[in-house]
């Protein structure tokens, strides 16, 4: 056999192992969306630690406010307060909450404490039948990014990016829970034009897609990265220079998601200057690099992010944005009809 033929039949032969199956499965499957019910002043909404713990004890008593202002009873997971390392508990002991929590008919939603770390290491252990046969609201931001994505995609169920429970929850927060977890109120959020940088003009509809840059392109190449196609996608963060949030919209780039999304949202990049900034990039010069080229409706600013008063994104809900209002409409169904 000559050189040219061995080649030709090993790579035959390596086409055919297992790996190229496994490659395969971590293909994303789009799946029908699943609806979660809203909820009434009076239930019970669950809180968890599925990431990090608490830093600073108040927080606790912060969430509890911020749900006793809404009418809302509190439980609390088994596990809150554990501390293994960074994170809130054992791998086995967060699950058990986040399992416990979906399983129990009393609780009607899931607000996560806080974010941190750790969400990666328990998609690949989330019960997605349990999820999907008890759709409810679950809710949180940063972190929990992946937990949004993983659900999303393994289930269909509609999930809500928004403020954690141990965050100064204002009155316009306050106010958009109200309305959309108790009336079902579609929301149409608008910024400030003063606030918000147009970066290229013009609306597009789409899926709504996203979350923390960071943990976004973090679970890249895996089953939980979403299917892009036809998508809106909008992401923020916290404390990245900006060579650091090139790398990641590098990786965005490369994955390929970028050529296939229908319009960018950018929120907010809390703490995100150059520590030398003469010898770096802007976050504006970042951003047009990799989105002008696109030619799709785009702006930065919008209220997502590490901050106060963030709104609340249902993650999978069509919506429509405007790049030159600075708003974002949702249209269709996102709860689960009585």
């Amino acid at each position: 056999m000559d050189k040219r033929t061995f080649i030709k039949t090993l790579g035959l032969g390596i086409a055919s192992l297992p790996v190229a199956k496994a490659a395969q499965s971590l293909e994303t499957v789009r799946r029908p969306a699943i609806l979660p019910p809203t909820i009434r002043r009076g239930d019970t909404v669950g809180i968890i630690t599925p990431s990090s713990p608490l830093v600073d004890k108040k927080g606790y008593a912060i969430a509890d406010r911020n749900f006793m202002v809404l009418g809302l009873r509190v439980k609390w997971g088994r596990h809150v307060g554990n501390r293994y390392g960074y994170l809130a508990g054992t791998d086995e002991e967060r699950l058990a909450d986040l399992h416990g929590m979906f399983a129990d008919a009393d609780v009607k939603a899931i607000v996560c404490l806080r974010g941190g770390s750790g969400a990666a290491r328990l998609l690949d252990k989330l019960d997605y039948d349990l999820i999907a046969r008890n759709p409810k609201i679950f809710m949180g931001y940063s972190d929990i990014t992946a937990y949004h994505q993983a659900i999303t995609t393994q289930t269909g169920l509609l999930t809500f990016h928004g403020a954690v429970a141990n965050s100064l929850w204002t009155p316009m927060v306050i106010n958009q829970f109200e309305q959309l977890f108790f009336e079902g109120n579609l929301p149409e959020y608008r910024d400030e034009l003063e606030n918000i940088r147009t970066i290229t003009p013009g609306t597009a509809e789409g899926r709504l897609l996203g979350g923390n840059l960071t943990v976004l392109t973090g679970i890249a190449g895996s089953r939980y990265y979403p299917d892009f196609e036809d998508g809106i996608l909008f992401v923020e963060d916290i404390g990245e220079e900006p060579y650091r949030i090139d790398r990641m919209f590098s990786q965005l780039a490369l994955s390929g998601a970028l050529q296939k999304i229908k319009g960018f949202i950018f929120g907010q990049c809390t703490d995100c200057e150059a520590e030398h900034p003469d010898r770096s990039l802007t976050l504006e010069q970042v951003l047009d690099d990799y989105i002008k080229p696109l030619g799709i409706p785009a702006y930065q600013g919008a209220r997502i992010g590490h901050i106060d008063e963030q709104f609340i994104m249902p993650i999978g809900a069509r919506v429509r944005m405007n790049a030159s209002a600075g708003s974002i409409a949702v249209l269709g169904e996102i709860f689960a009809k009585e």
